[in-house]
């Protein structure tokens, strides 16, 4: 064995005519062949193709001019195509529908506006920059990256976003990351979380109403899919679209994550509006502890009511219980650290760019999708009313009052909706924290919001 430490000129020289040599056998060998012997044989004879200068093994390629080569590098470039495209088509409906290429432009600046709002504003960066590239991925003319069947966005969007798979695993990751003992120590505040699903059946029979408006049609599964926004539950909404309106599942998910991003903005006058200055002053008493033995047993019961009482949310209740249970058990601190961090960053990073790669011109650009995003706004607004509504109802009722700010938390938005609770609370009484008790209804909201989910499903699906 050679010693490169005492004599590595040597051994570098050993290399190299090694490989010279295998070179040089390889190159005879292939030259002394029957196969190139008649090769060469045929290159000496005189050949009509050599006479055209056609290059060889290229004959059956058609001959380019240098003015058409000239032409057809101009109407390959992006801006060619925004200016000149014209794709004729039909909608999700059936409905004949032309695309043209400024159509495509505005899709790609509409991702870059997702990209700043996530970048610049930090608006759910983790999920909105990975739309925004998907957006513009799939806009960007001759890339074919959203076409079927090798694009790489269409694959990841049959793999994952299309079906259950990539929610199920978000639920999974989301499990594992929440505790439930705020709930577990104070579970009246369950009923913060079932008064934001309000929201969500309101605005159902608003979507019905809508139907009224001109160029505006949607059905029942179609209005399931938009009325879960008011949920704030992107996995929740991707799952629900994905199985009563796919080609809805971009709109909603793109407006259901947007209005997650915007809590800090658009709950605060809300709450304000709804609650008197004595009412923000309410302070709530510190929580009992929650032994481990309640927290390993909470995940098991849900688990099984979901199961007997509505079995067709209790594959999404099901797999935030195993996450959970895969939390607070103690015994796979391995997986549960690979939930809480690998396992949901990857998914997350495919589950955006999938929900992105949807956001084409003939999905976005209509009155449908403006009539998505205005009604995703009342859904989210009537949830968060309804929690701090049903909040200051409770309290006609409670000894131990408790601060209604923390019923705006009872949408699915977890943690940045107690977070937002809190702060409000913070700008009139530095000393009045709020956020542990606010997690009850934000955990709470989001088993709402899933058995919501299931019973839009148990009827229309």
């Amino acid at each position: 064995m050679l010693n490169t430490k005492k004599n590595p000129v040597f051994v570098t020289r050993v290399c190299l005519l090694i490989l010279a040599g295998a070179f040089a056998v390889s190159f005879l060998s292939s030259a002394f062949t029957p196969r190139a012997q008649a090769q060469t044989a045929r290159d000496d004879l005189p050949s009509i193709h050599n006479l055209d200068g056609i290059i060889p093994n290229s004959a059956d390629l058609p001959r380019v001019s240098l003015g058409s080569f000239l032409s057809n590098l101009v109407k390959t470039t992006g801006i060619f195509a925004f200016i000149n495209d014209e794709n004729p088509m039909e909608t999700p409906a059936g409905l004949p529908i032309t695309i043209f290429g400024w159509q495509e432009l505005l899709m790609v600046a509409i991702g870059f506006l997702i990209i700043y709002l996530g970048a610049v504003k930090n608006f759910e960066p983790l999920l909105l920059i990975p739309i925004g590239f998907g957006t513009a991925f799939v806009n960007i003319p001759f890339a074919g990256m959203g076409d079927a069947p090798h694009g790489m966005l269409h694959i990841i969007y049959e793999g994952g976003v299309g079906n259950e798979f990539f929610p199920m695993i978000i639920f999974m990751g989301i499990g594992a990351m929440t505790d439930f003992g705020p709930l577990i120590a104070n579970p009246k505040t369950a009923l913060l979380g079932a008064a934001a699903q309000f929201g969500v059946f309101g605005t159902l029979f608003g979507i019905s109403v809508a139907n009224y408006l001109p160029r505006v049609a949607f059905n029942l599964k179609e209005a399931c899919s938009v009325a879960i926004i008011g949920g704030a539950d992107g996995p929740t909404t991707i799952y629900i679209a994905a199985k009563l309106a796919p080609h809805l599942l971009a709109t909603v998910a793109v407006a259901a994550y947007s209005y997650m991003a915007l809590v800090p903005i658009i709950q605060p006058p809300i709450m304000k509006l709804l609650t008197t200055k004595e009412e923000r002053l309410i302070r709530m008493k510190q929580l009992r502890p929650v032994s481990k033995v309640e927290k390993i047993f909470f995940p098991l019961v849900v688990f099984v009511l979901s199961i007997f009482l509505i079995p067709s949310a209790a594959p999404l209740i099901g797999c935030l219980m195993f996450g959970n249970f895969i939390r607070e058990c103690g015994v796979v601190e391995r997986l549960s650290k690979t939930m809480q961090n690998e396992l949901i960053n990857i998914v997350s990073i495919f589950l955006s760019l999938g929900v992105g790669s949807q956001m084409t011109p003939d999905r976005f650009l209509n009155p449908s999708s403006l009539i998505i995003v205005v009604m995703g706004l009342v859904a989210f607004s009537i949830a968060t009313a309804t929690g701090v509504i049903v909040a200051k109802i409770m309290n006609l009722f409670l000894k131990e009052k408790i601060n209604p700010l923390i019923g705006s938390a009872g949408v699915s938005a977890v943690p940045m909706a107690a977070r937002v609770s809190n702060k409000v609370g913070l700008e009139y009484d530095p000393g009045n924290f709020l956020l542990m008790h606010a997690m009850g209804p934000n955990v709470s909201g989001v088993i709402g919001t899933a058995i919501a989910a299931g019973v839009m499903i148990a009827i229309y699906g």
